[in-house]
């Protein structure tokens, strides 16, 4: 075993957390199997490292951020957040995911630009990347936070509940084209850098994390499991 091995999966497998409500980095497949880019490059980096790899998913954003204070994963394949720099380093971004809004039928806003006005009311994943952005964001608009998933969020639009739902513009679009009337805003509020959390106490093999995920960039392995994935409204960083 290399010692970058060692240091990012010292059980002698590597742990890869996930966070399965986010179809931009999880999608289930017929038979019940996760797939999906972060599955692809969690497998490539632990076969990298020549250790098994070991799949550990989250049904949503808070349960994955609540599980970051425990030992129960090596690494994690999500947004680089701020908010969960205390536990993780991050490496190189392996995918760029444009965020923006789904607004109901009948709702007022007609742009990205257009939704921080008093009474219109925004839902979106409780304690996801794009949560913590509009937090800082919307100064005049309600932020309603529901659980993460497809459902949710349709469900939230749909009993009016919230009027937009900000989120990954292909989950805007899939919401979008299941409810009647609904629409993707034009413009965006963000774009969210997906990335390789390593735990703090693994850290001196972020070199090899980072130096990997560039091979990945480049030899289209990340493309591939985009293309397989059929998303909307991601790219893969250019090669540094």
């Amino acid at each position: 075993m290399p010692p970058s091995a060692s240091t990012l999966a010292p059980t002698g497998k590597l742990r890869a957390a996930l966070i399965a409500s986010n179809p931009v980095l999880v999608t289930r497949r017929p038979d019940g199997t996760l797939g999906g880019v972060s599955v692809a490059v969690a497998q490539a980096l632990a076969a990298h490292l020549a250790v098994p790899v070991e799949l550990r998913p989250y049904d949503n954003p808070t349960q994955y951020n609540e599980s970051l204070a425990t030992d129960d994963w090596d690494i994690g394949l999500a947004a680089r957040d701020p908010s969960r720099a205390e536990h993780l380093a991050f490496s190189i971004t392996f995918m760029e995911v444009g965020n923006g809004y789904v607004a109901r039928a009948g709702a007022t806003p007609t742009s990205a630009d257009d939704v921080d006005r008093a009474g219109v009311k925004i839902a979106v994943a409780k304690g996801s990347a794009p949560h913590n952005v509009l937090q800082r964001l919307i100064k005049n608009a309600e932020i309603v936070p529901v659980p993460g998933g497809f459902e949710p969020a349709r469900d939230a639009l749909a009993t009016g509940k919230a009027d937009v739902y900000g989120e990954n513009l292909h989950l805007a679009h899939r919401i979008a084209d299941a409810l009647p009337g609904a629409r993707v805003l034009p413009g965006q509020f963000n774009v969210v850098q997906m990335a390789v959390g390593v735990r703090k106490r693994a850290s001196a093999a972020l070199p090899t994390v980072d130096a990997f995920v560039n091979k990945m960039r480049s030899d289209g392995t990340v493309q591939k499991a985009i293309d397989e994935a059929g998303l909307r409204g991601v790219r893969v960083p250019q090669p540094s």
